[in-house]
């Protein structure tokens, strides 16, 4: 049997972000799904080590690289449609799970099992360090975009701040207080 799969999650690189505003430096669902991956091992390293947590750090950097792969069918949503109106966050969510579960039929039978947990079934504890993960890089996109001037990102900064604030989860505080500073600084001034 030929599979499909992994040609079209290759395909993630060509999912732009951000659509609907001006960007200094495109992203797309591939690089975002890189920078969440990362960021979610390491809330669940900073959980673990830090807040008394039980999380495989792997198993959350796989779920998040994974975390946006049905974007592949779907395309990618812009937040404030998805968000505006209960019904269509629903039955985008709907529509998303379904694209997932095609996603994980393409593979060979022997493979689904394995990665069904991290296409359809993550646990809820995992999948709120992903959601978690995936807000932190929005915002960092944003501080990114202030630091090159683009003002168009002051409102998401300010909102993706907030829901980062309101998921009360000590390893976000923490990162926030530790490293988010950073990210707002020329690589001289990182030296």
């Amino acid at each position: 049997m030929r599979s499909h799969f992994f040609a079209y999650i290759s395909r993630m690189r060509f999912i732009r972000r951000w659509a609907l505003m001006r960007n200094t430096a495109p992203e797309n669902v591939q690089e975002h799904s890189h920078q969440a991956a990362v960021l979610a091992h390491a809330l669940a390293v900073i959980r673990n080590r830090k807040f008394g947590g039980h999380i495989d750090p792997g198993f959350a950097a796989a779920a998040a690289l994974y975390h946006d792969a049905s974007e592949i069918l779907t395309g990618d949503m812009p937040t404030p449609i998805k968000y505006d109106n209960p019904a269509i966050r629903n039955a985008y969510r709907d529509v998303e799970a379904v694209a997932a579960k095609k996603l994980l039929g393409m593979l060979p039978m022997e493979l689904q099992e394995d990665f069904a947990p991290v296409l359809t079934a993550v646990p809820p504890e995992v999948e709120k360090l992903v959601k978690a993960a995936d807000k932190l890089s929005a915002h960092i996109k944003c501080l990114e975009e202030l630091k090159a001037g683009n003002r168009e990102f002051r409102e998401a900064a300010a909102q993706t701040r907030r829901a980062l604030e309101s998921y009360q989860l000590p390893e976000v505080q923490y990162f926030l207080d530790t490293f988010l500073d950073s990210f707002s600084l020329t690589l001289d001034e990182l030296q």
